[in-house]
């Protein structure tokens, strides 16, 4: 069987000859601790990105089958973009920046992680009216289109791929910060943030449509939506309702005219709450179903939503900094999941600084050992 075979049999219910090892790609400080450690060339290190030819070739290296994230669309994002501007050096090296969606960060020296909020443009009516809707509107510019009508002859035939959706709070919530979007919804102007959601969902409906108008087919259709945290959402969930499950349902239904059945949503942090919304709206694959502090998040989604609930991913990928007697654990909960049907396990984000090269390599040979 090919791995397309393999992943889409799985999320159907349908038999497999056995189990894909799947990841969810890697940062970028992990590739450079393996070159320096002689475990992959440094040129692999600097040139990996989802599903590019280095990422295949350390698939190779390592065991995997294939890397999930393999998804296309279009420039959802504001178009054009702010420049990226320097506002402020402090001190210390940090610098004030205005990056290319209007929130204003800081960057320390030395730090890869995700930087701090400072301040955001997007503050009333004017700002949305005059700066950001106008950045906001589709055009064809924002689609590959020759790309997209030769698709079905050019593309990987062994591996799932996925037409990108975009999505419809995330990236606003980039744009203003988490407690600019929380001014924003309950303090500033309701009637203004609906808007802004409105308007940037109607975007991101045309590219998609506009995608699947040249006949691009797809074995699967991704939103990416972090809007959660290790409490619950961002938001009330019936807020959520209400302002974002139109957009979800006025997509999903596009992708089922077009044949896409599974419609996966990566959120980071507790979903249980926001789950329903998007499941009653289309969405019925968790990815990559983060494990963080709070534990299993799938199983008791399957419970609660039914064999409609799919899953990509929940395998707790702190393990692989340990020892092989927590990935030997990890492995016996991920074949009890398997073992529930319409699920693929899979690290449940990008593997971090500090995972062992080996136990990555042991991992993915013992993942494909899983026969249901």
């Amino acid at each position: 069987m090919t791995n397309r075979e393999r992943a889409m049999n799985l999320l159907r219910y349908k038999p497999v000859d056995r189990m894909p090892a799947v990841h969810f790609g890697y940062w970028r400080e992990l590739l450079l601790e393996w070159a320096e450690q002689g475990h992959i060339p440094q040129e692999l290190a600097r040139t990996v990105g989802d599903g590019n030819a280095a990422d295949r070739e350390l698939d190779r290296i390592i065991g995997w089958d294939f890397n999930w994230y393999r998804c296309y669309g279009a420039n959802r994002g504001l178009l054009p973009g702010f420049e990226r501007t320097i506002l402020e050096t402090l001190p210390d090296g940090t610098q004030r920046v205005q990056n290319s969606v209007g929130l204003i960060e800081r960057i320390k020296p030395g730090i890869a992680s995700i930087p701090s909020e400072d301040d955001y443009i997007l503050k009333d009516r004017r700002a949305f009216e005059e700066l950001y809707l106008p950045k906001m509107q589709f055009s064809a510019r924002r689609v590959n289109t020759e790309f997209f009508k030769k698709f079905n002859e050019t593309r990987d035939q062994d591996i799932p791929c996925g037409l990108h959706l975009g999505s419809v709070l995330g990236d606003i919530r980039n744009m203003v910060s988490v407690v600019g979007m929380s001014y924003l919804m309950y303090d500033e102007d309701e009637e203004l943030f609906a808007d802004i959601v409105d308007a940037y969902a109607d975007m991101q409906y045309k590219c998609a449509e506009a995608i699947l108008q040249t006949g691009a087919q797809f074995d699967f259709a991704h939103y990416w939506e972090d809007i959660c945290f290790k409490n619950g959402p961002l938001l009330s969930p019936d807020m959520f309702r209400e302002l974002c499950g139109k957009h979800y349902r006025k997509r999903s239904d596009l992708c089922h005219r077009h044949g896409i059945d599974i419609i996966s949503l990566d959120c980071d942090g507790v979903t249980e709450k926001l789950l329903p919304i998007w499941f009653e709206n289309g969405v019925n694959t968790m990815f990559p179903i983060e494990v963080g502090v709070w534990g299993d998040q799938f199983a008791p989604a399957r419970e609660k939503f039914g064999r409609g609930m799919l899953g990509v991913g929940g395998m707790d990928k702190t393990a692989l900094r340990r020892d092989k007697a927590a990935v030997d654990a990890e492995i016996e909960r991920m074949k009890r999941l398997s073992a529930m049907g319409g699920f693929i396990p899979c690290p449940d984000h990008r593997l971090m600084p500090g995972s062992k090269f080996d136990l990555v390599q042991y991992y993915a040979e013992e993942i494909k050992k899983i026969r249901l």
